[in-house]
């Protein structure tokens, strides 16, 4: 078999490489124009995979009329970002700001418990001689530690930044959705007739692997984390804790990583019963129980299949697209990693099951 060089002269040579460069030339210059806009696309594109099936719902409502049902559902994306979503995100801001300056100040500490928790009956003096012993000595942990934690303050202040870019992303991002949805068939046959140059026999099947695992995430695991976070931050607003936003958030980070934000209600449920009287107790415990479990009512709702994505996996998601991305990073990176990860393994058992024949025959 002749090499390539044995096929073409040096004329021919010299005119591939040529084109090669300019190819090349391209291709980095382009990336280098849109790498401001890869975030807002790709969150476009996550949106309009995700909310699909709820826009073909709506344009058969509105009697096939798919730019009407468009701008409606970019509406309702806008009133969601705009209004209950950016006053949780404010507040997060502002909790995070709070936070990295008392952080970098040293001047972190574990608030000492309520006296009216000695009064409750069973638990109130154990449970006040735990939580102060707690409080005392995670305080003195604490200011020990500080002076390492100031590179983490600075962290913590550049991400609350970045949320007012953030934002903004969010805002294109479901704006250029909007756009998306009329044309999805022609999106989706694109995407397959890309994949069929790359994996011609698996394009197909790899083009629903995405489209699934994209939907599975984005409404099983960031969507009902984004419900979970909102209904706890109203809960928190109403049960007048200062930082109620900040918690919001790591209610949002723990469900979406899988370990559920239970474990920031918890604490949230002792704190109201110190604080309010019974009837307000009970009303904001019944409300915060609930939405600590709704992850579990929700999920084999939506989701409809388990998510065989490990949570380590979404955990570098979240890790890597915060610090990468900023807050638009927080729903992209376990996304973007998840379909990767899927992808991955359906490629390996391909290749394992086209092999197994093949070392039959052999035999």
């Amino acid at each position: 078999m002749k090499t390539l060089r044995q096929l073409l002269t040096g004329e021919d040579v010299i005119q591939l490489v040529i084109r090669l460069g300019l190819l090349a030339l391209l291709i980095v210059w382009t990336f280098y124009l849109i790498r401001p806009f890869v975030t807002i696309l790709v969150w476009a594109l996550v949106l309009a995979v995700a909310l699909n099936p709820a826009f073909v719902l709506l344009a058969k409502i509105l009697g096939g009329r798919t730019r009407l049902a468009a701008v409606l559902l970019t509406v309702v994306n806008l009133a969601i970002v705009i209004g209950p979503a950016a006053w949780l995100g404010l507040g997060a801001v502002d909790g995070i700001k709070d936070f990295a300056d008392e952080l970098a100040a040293g001047d972190l500490a574990i608030p000492s418990p309520p006296a009216a928790i000695k009064t409750w009956p069973l638990i109130g003096t154990p449970l006040f001689e735990f939580w102060d012993q707690a409080s005392t000595n995670l305080r003195s942990v604490l200011q020990r530690i500080a002076p390492y934690l100031k590179p983490f303050a600075g962290t913590l202040l550049g991400i609350a930044g970045d949320a007012g870019v953030g934002t903004i992303k969010f805002l294109l991002s479901v704006v250029v959705a909007g756009c998306l949805f009329p044309y999805g068939p022609q999106l989706v046959a694109a995407g397959r007739s890309f994949l069929s140059r790359i994996v011609p026999e698996q394009s197909e099947h790899f083009l629903d692997l995405a489209g699934a695992t994209i939907r599975a995430v984005a409404q099983g695991v960031i969507g009902i984390a984004v419900i979970q976070a909102l209904l706890a931050g109203i809960g928190f607003k109403l049960a007048g804790i200062p930082i109620a936003g900040l918690l919001a958030l790591l209610v949002l980070l723990l469900s979406i990583v899988q370990i559920g934000g239970a474990i920031v209600m918890l604490p949230v449920m002792i704190w109201i019963w110190t604080d309010k009287d019974v009837t307000t107790a009970l009303l904001l415990t019944l409300f915060l129980g609930i939405v600590s479990i709704l992850d579990n009512i929700l999920k084999p709702l939506v989701m409809g299949r388990g998510l065989t994505t490990p949570t380590l996996v979404i955990l570098i998601g979240v890790i890597g697209g915060t610090l990468g991305h900023g807050i638009v990073g927080l729903f992209i990176g376990p996304i973007i990693l998840s379909v990767a990860w899927e992808l991955a393994v359906a490629w390996i058992r391909t290749d394992r099951a086209s092999a197994a024949p093949q070392a039959t025959i052999d035999r």
